[in-house]
């Protein structure tokens, strides 16, 4: 509903600003900023109820949740009645939690104060009276829970849930009152024919008033109507029973589809075309990298705030986050150089070269365990992050080198064996605990090394081509791979080159991507990131589409990926995809060439 009534706002100020209706737009401008229901936009209300915690503005707080209980969480059934309770319960805790986190104690006492009379009788805010008079309440058995992260974003993403199937199911209310309206007015009217019989011509006037879908029925109990007549006395605003919100939810597609998409974010500090877009170990921080150079790193929940700008003089064309600590940052440049970055202290740690001839660091990947981290480089000749139309491609691959670093000492460890020769790796990844590596090159061979012996344990032609992006599956018993084929498939890695699954995916997904301009301009980027990304559970995947991620299910067999949801949002092609999960909910991140990131929040469905 939100996105249907900014539509309508948009339409509006378009006609008063063609009707020149200067004053109107003004005050509309003027309302729609005032307006507490904020357009029915969850993320809205949500970012307002966290300003009022923000500012520890209790009175405001409370005034708002109010509103909303009196504007919309009135209208449903009682049995929702101990949901909002036990929300407005939460959302209290939250602000507790806030005041005792920024050691504002004076504010803890003073909600115990305000709200003492009202909660003294409510069995859940018993022992909570004690919380301004302990010290380090979050190490104590009571309270411990709700000064966790995982309590946190269990509150917002059940809160965010709630309003957004609320207002999903709106226009139940309002078709509930017509329909009401409606079914006494044929009451009154085939009331007045039998009571009061009059002359045929009469009848035939009033029959032919009366609606077509009612006319031909010689009993009320015909029409087919979806409510029954309000009984006298009742409440203007109707209940929304649970059937039709059950209809309503089937409709629209939330019990079916397994996620629901909450809202959808724009990340739009970036000026040109994005190259790497990575969620941390721990889903708090985002970094991203442009074609520039330029690195910002940002957290998102909850809510969206850059935290880092890391500008380079060099070129950059990789990165990835360490594991242990998860603050630290792996850049890797166009001139033989891999940084490690603090992102809370904004500084390097160190700076390390690799060997002269292999200047292009092209992927890096850092092991489970945090003591090392691999390092792909490449010769001159490696394909660029952006080329221009009818840009040439070397025909043959690209030489390179793949070397393991410990991330302690900052000492090369070994060069792995590259069969059958030096060749340029695109993409690295590593299974669970760090024993397996997997890459792929641009040869296009897929090769597993064994971590604890670091050799090669297998190696197979997986694309013609080069290879893009690969991972390891859920349960680590296959391999995907996208290749410059356009390709995704998926290989059984107990035996070497057979192939399990092969999914058809559209060029948009795969790439090379392009996005066009004025005057015949023309921008091919050839892939760098991650080109698709898993679920929590590896049942579904995310691709890049030319208007936004796409998810599918994977399925076993000749019925291949089924289309679950578009997230959209995009103007141009998107290039870059991950998909962080965390509790019930789901983010994901989808990069565009025009520089946007796309943020989009999912619930899970669980069956």
């Amino acid at each position: 509903m939100g996105s249907a009534v900014e539509r309508t706002d948009d339409m509006v100020r378009e006609y008063l600003t063609f009707r020149g209706f200067t004053s109107t737009l003004k005050l509309l401008d003027a309302e729609i900023k005032a307006d507490k229901e904020k357009g029915f936009r969850v993320d809205k209300i949500i970012d307002q109820l966290h300003q009022f915690i923000q500012a520890y503005d209790l009175s405001a707080l409370k005034e708002y949740w109010g509103y909303l209980d009196r504007r919309l969480f009135c209208r449903l059934e009682d049995v929702y009645r101990p949901t909002v309770n036990k929300l407005r319960t939460s959302l209290f805790r939250y602000y507790l939690v806030h005041t005792v986190q920024s050691n504002r104690i004076e504010k803890t006492q003073e909600f115990f104060h305000k709200q003492g009379l009202e909660l003294q009788g409510h069995a859940e805010w018993r022992d909570w009276f004690i919380l301004p008079f302990i010290q380090s309440p979050e190490q104590n058995p009571v309270f411990s829970p709700y000064f966790t992260r995982q309590w946190a974003d269990t509150f917002l993403v059940s809160l965010h849930n709630f309003l957004s199937v609320l207002f999903q199911c709106m226009h139940i209310l309002f078709r509930t009152i017509s329909l009401q309206e409606e079914n006494e007015q044929l009451r009154q009217m085939l009331f007045a024919l039998q009571v009061e019989p009059r002359m045929k011509k009469d009848e035939e006037i009033v029959h032919h008033k009366l609606p077509p879908y009612v006319q031909n029925m010689d009993r009320l109990g015909d029409t087919d109507t979806d409510t029954e007549p309000q009984p006298e006395g009742a409440a203007d605003t109707p209940d929304v029973p649970s059937s039709q919100v059950q209809a309503v939810a089937e409709g629209a597609g939330l019990v079916e589809q397994p996620f629901i998409k909450l809202s959808q974010e724009e990340y739009g500090e970036h000026h040109s075309s994005i190259m790497h877009c990575r969620v941390d170990c721990s889903g708090r921080r985002v970094a991203s990298l442009d074609v520039d150079g330029v690195i910002k790193v940002w957290s998102f929940n909850p809510m969206m705030q850059t935290k880092a700008t890391i500008m380079s003089k060099s070129p950059l064309l990789s990165l990835e986050w360490a594991t242990k600590p998860d603050r630290l940052l792996l850049l890797g440049s166009g001139v033989g150089t891999v940084r490690l970055y603090d992102t809370e202290a904004k500084k390097n740690l160190y700076e390390l070269a690799v060997e002269e001839g292999y200047p292009r660091i092209l992927s890096l990947a850092c092991s489970p365990s945090g003591t090392s981290f691999v390092c792909s480089a490449a010769a001159h000749a490696a394909r660029s992050g952006s080329l221009l139309e009818g840009a040439n491609r070397p025909v043959a691959p690209v030489l390179g080198k793949l070397l393991l670093w410990d991330t302690k000492t900052v000492k090369q460890q070994l060069q792995f064996s590259l069969e059958p020769g030096p060749v340029a790796i695109n993409c690295t990844a590593f299974n669970h605990n760090g024993n397996l590596l997997v890459t792929g090159a641009a040869d296009g061979v897929i090769r597993l090394f064994d971590m604890q012996h670091y050799e090669s344990a297998m190696s197979w032609k997986a694309h013609d081509g080069e290879v893009y992006s690969v991972e390891f599956s859920y349960d680590e018993n296959t391999v995907f791979s996208i290749g410059e084929d356009g390709k995704f498939i998926q290989w059984n890695i107990h035996r070497s080159g057979v192939k399990q699954s092969e999914y058809s995916l559209p060029q948009d997904a795969t790439g090379p991507f392009v996005l066009s301009g004025y005057s015949g301009y023309r921008q091919v980027q050839v892939p760098r990131g991650r080109l698709f990304a898993f679920d929590s559970e590896g049942q579904h995947v995310l691709t890049c589409s030319s208007t936004g991620g796409l998810i599918y299910r994977l399925n076993e067999g000749e019925s291949g990926l089924e289309s679950i949801l578009s997230l959209g949002g995009h103007k141009a092609p998107v290039v870059t995809v991950d998909w962080c999960s965390a509790v019930d909910c789901g983010t994901c991140l989808t990069a565009s060439m025009d520089g946007k990131i796309k943020l989009s929040t999912l619930l899970a469905q669980k069956s």
